[in-house]
């Protein structure tokens, strides 16, 4: 659950709707959705893409580092 809980801290830190970051990273709403809700896991291509646009490292996203620098 440590990927959907990251999600949405970065997401309402920034004050974005799920509409504007799923159009900001290329992925479907309903994938977005269901990645901040925790139903599904992101493909490899998403991740990476989200990381990119939260600028934060992916083992951020996936809660492997409490370090959200994409080079520490």
């Amino acid at each position: 659950m440590m990927f959907a809980e990251r999600l949405n801290e970065l997401q309402v830190k920034r004050n974005l709707g799920r509409r504007d970051v799923s159009l900001a990273t290329g992925i479907s709403k309903t994938a977005y959705h269901r990645y901040v809700t925790g139903e599904r896991e992101p493909t490899t291509s998403a991740l990476v893409s989200l990381a990119d646009f939260f600028n934060v490292s992916t083992d951020y996203l996936l809660g492997r580092s409490n370090n959200p620098a994409m080079n520490p």
